[in-house]
């Protein structure tokens, strides 16, 4: 991978994995969103939003509570969007190992999240005096740095998953012998029993929201059938 197309998507996985928590939350980070850009980076934005929606539908599973913790989409998705969107044509097996390592970048981004919490609850501890007398300068410190950090953070893990990744890909691809109709069949059939499984939990508790959702299911379905 070329330095030219390495380095804006480092700065979009930093800024997107900062969109998260930290700042602004505008829900950039979704992978519908963050896998798109990517793709448009890349130079293939439809091959970008194909990898998004896929990724799109495990991410309803997420529910990002509290100090819960759950993976860190915003710069996976951007790894995600990446890796497909290099593959000319979308070759066979491309979305599927798009998605798999979109998911480790997931899971290892949302440990990343955790250690930084860590750190950002050291750093206050070392601030408690002058935070609890109101010193602003302290306080604005701790607010910069952590947003930093959280951007160091993005940027980091885009480029180790990118770095690991597509060599990975690569090699996997040369003896890949599945048909592409086959791989992402089967992809859709996994990534829709997930989301299925994801809006069951959260419609459940009210008749009303299944009705509701069952009525638009239809009306999508509808329309794809008549087009």
């Amino acid at each position: 991978m070329s330095l030219e197309l390495l380095a804006p998507l480092v700065l979009l996985g930093a800024l997107l994995g900062l969109d998260v928590v930290s700042f602004p939350q505008a829900m950039l980070s979704r992978p519908i969103v963050a896998a798109t850009i990517a793709g448009v980076v890349v130079g293939q934005p439809e091959q970008g939003l194909m990898a998004g929606a896929a990724l799109e539908l495990i991410a309803l599973e997420t529910l990002p509570f509290g100090a819960s913790r759950y993976p860190e989409w915003g710069s996976a998705s951007v790894v995600g969007g990446a890796l497909f969107a290099m593959q000319p044509g979308g070759r066979a097996g491309a979305l599927s190992l798009a998605i798999l390592g979109a998911l480790a970048t997931a899971w290892i981004g949302g440990g990343s999240m955790v250690a930084l919490r860590r750190l950002n609850g050291r750093w206050a501890r070392g601030r408690r005096d002058a935070i609890a007398r109101g010193d602003w300068p302290a306080v604005r410190t701790l607010m910069l740095g952590g947003i930093g950090a959280d951007l160091v953070r993005g940027g980091a893990i885009t480029l180790v998953a990118l770095f690991a990744m597509v060599p990975i890909m690569q090699a996997t691809l040369g003896g890949w012998t599945v048909d592409p109709r086959t791989s992402r069949a089967a992809s859709v059939a996994v990534l829709a029993a997930v989301a299925a499984g994801a809006c069951w939990k959260l419609f459940r508790p009210s008749r009303t929201a299944r009705w509701l959702f069952a009525g638009g299911l239809a009306a999508g379905l509808a329309i794809l059938t008549l087009r």
